[in-house]
């Protein structure tokens, strides 16, 4: 028999994460490693297990995921992001909660290019009187 597998892709800056939620006991793995190794932080925790904890679902799966790109904090990001698509595939009835927290809007800020003529995307060269 088939093992029902729920998949969600979450974006955040410049990361990209694959997330697969598999019936479990609610292991996490990031990149073939497990949560704690991956993300020092524990505020970076609390964010990749918020939409779990918004739809009291934070024993009954087993998370696994590809991240790629950005830095630790975006990377964060992406994954509630994709916890949070998935968990909509696999129970249509958690919209309205994971919705009002807003754990399903991708979040469109990026970094600002460059723009010539500037030192930076808005930082101007000093001026200088004489």
């Amino acid at each position: 028999m088939a093992q029902v597998e729920y998949y969600g892709t979450g974006r955040r800056k410049n990361s990209v994460a694959r997330v697969r939620l598999v019936p479990g006991d609610g292991k996490i793995v990031i990149n073939n490693r497990n949560i704690d190794e991956y993300f020092d932080l524990e505020t970076l925790k609390v964010i990749v297990k918020q939409p779990l904890n918004e739809t009291q679902t934070e024993g009954t799966y087993d998370i696994l995921v590809k991240v790629e790109g950005g830095g630790y904090t975006g990377q964060a990001g992406a994954i509630r992001h994709g916890v949070a698509r998935a968990l909509l595939i696999a129970d249509p009835e958690y919209r309205g909660s994971l919705k009002k927290a807003g754990f399903l809007t991708r979040d469109s800020r990026m970094k600002e290019r460059k723009k010539y003529g500037l030192k930076g995307a808005r930082r101007a060269p000093q001026f200088s009187k004489r």
